[in-house]
């Protein structure tokens, strides 16, 4: 009887990673660069001398590696979405009105009942 050997995936369920780059960090080095390549486009067309276009393009490709790289090893996977996300949480719920709490009193006085 042959003998079966299967072969454990070690990588499940971790995030795709590219020379310390995790996860979303990639595609937006990837959508980064692709903008640096329009912006080289766009200042040779307009007439820009070419070593001024690829100075403005390699000081703002460094800048954006140096970026990229530190908010992937700051914030890690989902740092940096749960970071915006927080931004949207309100620090404090003002409710004008007693209908609210009138309405949540009935309610619990009417489950109250039930049990």
């Amino acid at each position: 009887m042959a003998t079966s050997v299967y072969h454990i995936n070690k990588g499940i369920n971790r995030p795709i990673e590219f020379r310390g780059l995790k996860a979303q960090y990639i595609g937006y080095l990837a959508m980064g660069l692709v903008a640096l390549l329009l912006l080289f486009t766009l200042l040779y067309l307009t007439g820009v001398a070419l070593l001024l276009c690829l100075g403005i393009v390699f000081l703002c490709g460094g800048a954006l590696f140096t970026g990229v790289y530190h908010f992937s090893k700051t914030y890690g996977q989902f740092g940096l979405l749960k970071k915006v996300a927080s931004y949207s949480i309100p620090s404090r719920v003002r409710i004008t009105s007693r209908k609210t709490f009138i309405h949540l009193m009935k309610k619990e006085i009417s489950h109250g009942s039930r049990s």
